[in-house]
């Protein structure tokens, strides 16, 4: 996810959603209304979402009363069981994954200014959780390195 100024999100969007059918196409699993309308919302904007949130949007877009908690929170488990969004534990929110056939060895950075969140891969950061892991015998299981700072735009807007 990017914030360049270059970013076509309406293909951004478009290519999550395609990717997302794709997986869920070739694993068998059902990529259905609901799970399909909150998996694009939470991509339409690159800034993590909480659940509430999401909740919300839905009544917005689709006219109809509130989603139960319940049924977006088991949503957003499937989606990030599947690697198609990410939970930010930071902000108890969620973000779209940028590559999620992909093997995850992500550094989320979050602008704690404007709350746009940047995934990249860092096979370097893999490595060295994995080896301090083996120092301490421990199985990573799941790994996602949460950064906060300032993002790049939000630096040059300070005086």
């Amino acid at each position: 996810m990017s914030s360049s100024k270059h970013h076509d999100h309406k293909r951004c969007v478009t290519s999550a959603l395609e990717n997302a059918a794709a997986i869920c196409s070739s694993r068998g699993l059902r990529l259905t209304p609901l799970r399909r309308q909150i998996l694009e919302l939470v991509w339409h904007s690159h800034r993590p979402l909480g659940a509430y949130s999401l909740m919300e949007m839905l009544a917005e877009h689709s006219g109809r009363k509130l989603v139960a908690p319940p049924t977006v929170y088991r949503t957003l488990d499937f989606l990030v069981e599947h690697g198609l969004i990410h939970r930010v534990h930071t902000l108890n929110a969620f973000v779209g994954c940028s590559h999620p056939a992909g093997p995850h060895s992500d550094v989320l950075f979050i602008c704690r200014e404007c709350q746009t969140a940047s995934e990249v891969h860092s096979p370097q950061v893999y490595k060295a959780i994995h080896i301090c892991a083996a120092e301490q015998q421990f199985k990573v299981v799941q790994q996602m390195l949460e950064v906060v700072g300032i993002c790049a735009g939000c630096a040059a807007r300070k005086p």
